[in-house]
């Protein structure tokens, strides 16, 4: 059985539609030197899939056309783009924000020894990855020996200067729940990161993101194969704040794919559902949205759509209320 499937049935989630544009998140392929069980792009060492050079240079032109002001790059591990660091540096000299969705592993990859100090140069805002501040969470949810990786690559960039009180270089951290439940509150937790950070590795940072898990790809199959996905979306459908719906993210941002298709959001890329404001095509480019005016369009919703407005609400800057 596919986790998505029951994701692609009706829905009853409540209509929205898209504000001005001003993010462009864009996801430079699957391949990531990390196979992370909450990860719902199913990104691993084994995918090929990567955006090629002419696909990076449409993204480009699109953020100069369109003025867009936030390049979201994600993966898999966007680092490992062969193109990463050309557009990081084309999108910085457009004076374009850049934010990096980082693994922090990758930064103590062979090879990517000189990360760190690129990404403080270009002033590229980090959001990173670290589920839980405890080791054995972190090894149990991303992989033996990650979380002292992940320590590893935190005081790298402190001494680059990241995650230093009001600093330019902007260092935020990303938690993930262990299972099936929503994310506590974000600020106390968000206060007990930076203490035991703080006291045991010398760590700082700016924010915590709390995030709820979606119920796709790697996680939604583990929901699946314990017979927990049904009650999962009931939780996230219990628990829905109609507050969150004036902040979820799809209202001013664009997801695009390692092939340049676009969506509403990541999670509708890895649904493939298409852009609601093409309703009845499959399959949108982006090199069709030069010129289009996409404000007052609907925006693809389903079931899992509960994910982002459960609760606190949830959003790639966290909680939303």
């Amino acid at each position: 059985m596919h986790a998505t499937l029951p994701l692609l049935e009706q829905t009853d989630f409540p209509p929205i539609f898209r504000d001005e544009l001003a993010v462009l998140q864009v996801n430079l392929g699957y391949l990531c030197n990390l196979s992370c069980m909450h990860c719902h792009v199913n990104a691993g060492p084994k995918r090929t899939e990567l955006m090629d050079k002419d696909t990076v240079d449409l993204v480009l032109a699109f953020i100069e056309k369109e003025a867009i002001k936030i390049l979201d790059l994600t993966g898999g591990a966007p680092e490992m783009n062969p193109h990463f660091r050309e557009l990081v540096t084309e999108a910085r000299r457009l004076g374009v924000k850049v934010i990096d969705r980082c693994n922090l592993t990758i930064l103590e990859e062979p090879g990517y020894e000189d990360l760190a100090s690129f990404l403080a140069a270009q002033q590229v805002e980090i959001t990173a990855s670290l589920p839980c501040y405890l080791e054995d969470n972190v090894d149990r949810q991303r992989g033996k020996g990650t979380f002292q990786q992940s320590i590893a690559a935190l005081q790298k960039l402190n001494t680059w200067g990241y995650g230093r009180g009001n600093g330019d270089l902007r260092l935020h951290l990303v938690f993930n729940p262990q299972g099936a439940t929503l994310p506590p509150a974000q600020e106390p937790l968000e206060k007990a990161y930076k203490a035991h950070l703080r006291e045991h590795y010398g760590i700082t940072f700016n924010q915590l993101f709390a995030m709820t898990n979606l119920p796709i790809q790697r996680f939604g199959s583990m929901l699946v194969s314990k017979g927990m996905f049904n009650q999962y979306l009931q939780l996230l459908k219990d628990n829905h704040c109609a507050e969150n719906l004036r902040y979820v993210m799809c209202l001013n941002t664009l997801s695009i794919d390692w092939q340049g298709f676009v969506y509403d959001c990541d999670f509708n890329q890895m649904l493939q559902l298409p852009l609601g404001a093409f309703a009845g095509q499959q399959k949108i480019h982006l090199q069709q949205l030069f010129g289009r005016a996409l404000t007052g369009a609907p925006i693809s919703v389903r079931q899992h759509c509960y994910g982002c407005t459960a609760g606190q609400g949830s959003s790639c800057g966290g909680a939303l209320i």
